[in-house]
């Protein structure tokens, strides 16, 4: 029982190094993965904020052609509309 209580302590403190070992490896893989995946999220950015001034040209360019359908329908309404309000001013003028 004696030799149990001095070999038991020595065993987890060589297990206990050996955790410590291998955590310390992965946390060294770690930072250089997260490093890795640093870059390239910078590059990622760097590519968006290009294309960004692009979909920025096709969105003003929507807008545009937007507007323009938007007051070509409502002269069109409105001519359409004075031709029948002109009708019907003739017509009650017949009356």
């Amino acid at each position: 029982m004696e030799a149990l209580n001095e070999v038991f302590p020595v065993i987890l403190y060589g297990l206990l190094i050996i955790l410590v070992v291998v955590l310390i490896i992965l946390v060294v893989k770690l930072i250089k993965t997260i490093s890795k995946v640093d870059l390239v999220v910078d590059d990622v950015n760097l590519k968006v904020k290009k294309l960004d001034g692009v979909f920025n040209i096709v969105d003003n360019t929507a807008d545009a052609i937007s507007n323009f359908s938007d007051k070509f329908a409502n002269i069109l309404a409105g001519s359409i509309n004075a031709v029948f309000n002109k009708k019907r001013k003739g017509d009650d003028n017949d009356e």
